[in-house]
Formats: C-alpha cells, structure tokens, sequence
C-alpha cells in the first residue's frame, strides 16, 4: 500500500485536502462517528451520513463513545465541537485509542465551533485543529480537515458558558452552512466510489 501524501492548499471552505492511497472496500459501511456536547455536531454528523446513504453508501453514525472497533469500517469520518480549542475528550480519545486502525483507512476529519459571519477559519484566528491532536492526525493522514460554523443556543448552556461567550462577544444563534456540509461530504462520497 501506498503511503504517498499530497498536500494540497485551497483558498475555498476546503482549507487543505491530504490525498494519498488508500484501498476502500465499498461492502463495508462508512461510520461517522462524533463527539456533541449540545447537539450541533451531532446535526452535522447526521446531515454527513444523510448525504453520504443518498450518495448510495452504507453508513453508520455514532456517538464516539459508543465506537469500539474500526476494523468493520471501510471508511470514517470523526467530528467534534472545538471548546477552549480542544476537541471534545470522547473524539479526543477516539483517536488516540484507534490510531493504528485510522492509519489503515480513508479517515476525513472535521470540528466545528465558531459562530458568526464570515469563514471559520478567519473567526477563530486560524484555527483548524486542536494543536494537542495535530501528532495523532499527522499519522492517521487524514484525507481532509474541515472546519464548520457551529451553533451556541443561550436556552442550553450553562451560567459560566453564557459568561464567557459574553466576555468573547461570541454571537449566539445556529451559524451551522449546511451548504458548505453538504458540498464536503458530497466529495468524501466522490473519493469513496472512485
């Protein structure tokens, strides 16, 4: 097996796609797997396995917690909402626990979080994925990184949360562009039947 990368730097939702070889079996289901804390991730997660079964693909979506052996899989897709920069603990730990696994599939990644107009990456400075992972990423080789506007409703978070997306003068509100979630799994779709 192949284990050429390519990196290749987009200046569009896309922000930078790692391409290499992998071997796909299309009889197996494609798990997407997600951490949520209030359910944002969670509606993108689902949204992902929506297209991808239109698509014509076998698709399982799964709370990371519950995902306890990868070598079912042909294909994963893993999410989480971004707190304080980080990944939520359970996709986190999905990733650390599995590594071996993912480094052997088509893995795509993605986070979302930021909310207001404009391109996440400029509202979070930057930002693409949690530097505490960046090791673990650069040896699974993810075929693609994205990064999603998220979604804060007031009604469901905490006191201190509220304070401190006040401090931030975060908007709240879903920011969610199930355009630009759509167009990203599409394309995972297109690498899988290739």
């Amino acid at each position: 097996m192949s284990r050429a990368s390519k990196i290749v730097f987009k200046l569009n939702s896309l922000p930078y796609l790692i391409q290499k070889e992998k071997k796909i079996t299309m009889e197996k289901t494609v798990l997407i797997a997600y951490a949520s804390k209030y359910g944002a991730t969670a509606g993108i997660a689902e949204k992902i396995g929506e297209v991808l079964g239109q698509e014509g693909l076998k698709v399982e979506v799964l709370q990371a917690r519950r995902v306890s052996d990868l070598n079912t899989y042909g294909a994963v897709v893993i999410g989480s909402g971004i707190y304080i920069g980080q990944w939520l603990k359970e996709a986190a730990a999905l990733l650390q626990d599995h590594e071996q696994a993912l480094s052997r599939q088509p893995v795509w990644l993605f986070s979302d979080g930021p909310t207001g107009a404009g391109d996440p990456s400029t509202l979070t400075q930057e930002f693409r994925f949690p530097e505490k992972l960046k090791p673990i990423a650069d040896q699974i080789e993810p075929r693609d990184i994205a990064l999603f506007h998220g979604m804060i409703d007031p009604k469901k978070i905490s006191f201190i949360e509220k304070m401190a997306i006040k401090a931030v003068k975060a908007p709240t509100g879903d920011f969610r562009d199930w355009t630009a979630i759509t167009t990203w799994a599409k394309a995972i779709a297109d690498a899988l039947k290739k």
